[in-house]
């Protein structure tokens, strides 16, 4: 029996135990006390394991119990129950409770006010409007692909402004990948498949898909592991496959690629990946199918291609500010250029990760986020580009925030795990997850009951959509896409606040195609530096701006 049963166990056997003295000795109450109380603690494990609504319980049946018990007698205890370190800890104590309240149908609105310090620096705000708008519904939808150019998308894709991360199949059990998908099909949201690439499980339900794919080709490679045209062709001819994303970097670790252990490839994962069962399967920190910037466009151009015209972007975490500016200029040079581009931030990341790439390596969301927006403002391809975000974005505020900086869409990693029932016990890389989100555990991953996980997938979607509708209409817009950094305010001392836009980097639309001596200073040293032709720096302009 696993350890996790034992207090179950335990109850049998005390259960047995009383049944035995009773009858032997039934001059005992203590007996029959016992009998009653054993009784009732073995019920209730077996009602435990027939359950569906609590996963934890039934991966720890009656033992579990203790984790609602603190809750109960005190909500804040949360927070220590279920964190051996709070500073880890990717979401504050509200923002978690409001996504299980929201995945469970449960009203979100609170007494008493804030519960954040409205004096503290850094408070945000959106402005309200004195004439607020009625909205008909909250399925805000963007359309990826549909602006035109050198090779023009012919399989456009509407896509809610809220879809899933990316999260692999093999980092994520099976029935969290059922349940997300089932959830994004119910609510007509797209599924990021990670670079896993798509998986069985991905195929059960039918939602949509945004395939992504990394250095490792998963899914459409040749035996050494190089990219095979012909099997990602078949696979991208899928309808489920809405869009092509092509992973550079993620903001979790950067620039730092992954091992997955051939112990842990299993038959499923092998299949899934097209790699052997039981050996070491490599995820290479950089791609070996271009090696600069002008063949990454030519690439891309041909998954398009080779997709049937479906939209193709990128996700990157930015680093080197001269290699995002090659990009953009081989971007200029071939007039090849992604239909979306999806900003991850350092601060977000659902996969383990080495501390100090988690902490110190990568540019964090806002930076990031701002940099791409405004590059693309000022070589006048912003209109033919859309723009994708992801890092700890979990509220319909986070959202109208990052639409504020330039993102037409928003993904959400953890808040969609946390609506599986994640309960951040810090076990994800260890299997022993004990709701069954990530571990390939058989008998661990059951206790996730796909239909009622993916019902409070499709609620927390649905939810924070609701959430972002009463933020646009507050604020007197018709889209989320309205609202710019003119909207949102800042605190910055104790005694001034100013608006987002005054604070933000603005680059003029155009301004980056002629002289840029004039603007900030990134792209006053780093711009000409950059070449379309490598990723590496203009020597001489290197050592200028050092």
């Amino acid at each position: 029996m696993p350890i996790r049963y034992s207090s179950f166990g335990l109850c049998i056997l005390g259960l047995c135990a009383s049944l035995v003295t009773a009858v032997v000795a039934p001059h005992l109450w203590t007996a029959w006390l016992a009998l009653v109380l054993f009784a009732a603690l073995t019920a209730t494990g077996v009602h435990d394991l027939r359950q569906t609504r609590h996963a934890i319980l039934r991966n720890y049946p009656v033992i579990g119990h203790m984790r609602f018990l603190l809750e109960f007698i005190r909500p804040e205890m949360r927070q220590y129950f279920i964190e051996s370190d709070t500073e880890a800890a990717p979401f504050s104590r509200a923002q978690r409770s409001l996504v299980y309240q929201r995945a469970k149908g449960d009203p979100d609105n609170r007494p008493f006010g804030t519960h954040l310090d409205v004096s503290q620096l850094g408070y945000e705000w959106i402005n309200h409007s004195m004439r607020p708008t009625q909205l008909a519904g909250h399925d805000f939808r963007v359309t990826i692909g549909d602006a035109g150019g050198a090779q023009p998308c012919t399989q456009p894709y509407s896509a809610s402004v809220f879809n899933i991360s990316a999260m692999s199949f093999g980092a994520l059990s099976a029935n969290a990948i059922l349940a997300l998908n089932q959830g994004a099909r119910l609510g007509g949201f797209a599924h990021d498949t990670g670079e896993g690439s798509i998986s069985q499980h991905h195929r059960v339900h039918g939602g949509d898909l945004i395939w992504e794919i990394g250095s490792g080709y998963f899914g459409c490679r040749h035996d050494d592991g190089s990219f095979s045209p012909e099997r990602f062709a078949a696979a991208a001819a899928d309808p489920q496959v809405k869009m092509i994303e092509l992973k550079l970097s993620q903001g979790a670790k950067p620039g730092h690629g992954g091992v997955l252990p051939g112990p842990k490839v299993t038959p499923e994962i092998a299949a899934a990946r097209g790699v052997p069962v039981g050996v070491d399967c490599i995820s290479p920190s950089s791609h070996s199918a271009f090696g600069t910037p002008v063949e990454m466009m030519e690439f891309i151009a041909e998954l398009r291609r080779l997709s049937g015209g479906k939209p193709v972007g990128f996700k990157f975490c930015l680093g080197h500010p001269w290699e995002w500016f090659a990009i953009v200029k081989a971007m200029q040079k071939t007039n090849i250029t992604p239909d979306f581009i999806v900003v991850d931030g350092a601060e977000g990341g659902t996969g383990a990760a080495p501390v100090e790439f988690s902490d110190h390596v990568g540019a964090p969301l806002q930076e990031g986020l701002l940099m791409v927006h405004n590059t693309l403002v000022g070589v006048n391809l912003r209109h033919r580009i859309k723009i994708g975000c992801a890092g700890k974005v979990i509220t319909a505020f986070d959202m109208a925030r990052m639409m504020a900086l330039g993102a037409d869409w928003c993904n959400a990693g953890r808040g969609f795990m946390m609506a599986l029932g994640c309960i951040q016990a810090q076990a994800c890389h260890t299997g022993h997850c004990p709701t069954g989100v990530t571990t390939q555990d058989p008998l661990r991953q059951k206790a996730l009951v796909v239909p009622a996980k993916a019902e409070r997938v499709h609620n927390f979607h649905r939810s924070t959509l609701h959430a972002l509708q009463e933020l646009v209409q507050a604020a007197g817009l018709d889209h989320p896409q309205q609202i710019t950094a003119h909207h949102i305010v800042r605190r910055i001392s104790d005694t001034e606040v100013r608006l987002l836009s005054n604070l933000i980097m603005r680059v003029a639309p155009g301004s980056l195609l002629g002289p840029v001596d004039e603007l900030h200073n990134v792209f006053r040293y780093y711009w000409p530096i950059a070449s379309a032709d490598s990723f590496l720096p203009v020597e001489q302009g290197l050592h200028a701006a050092r």
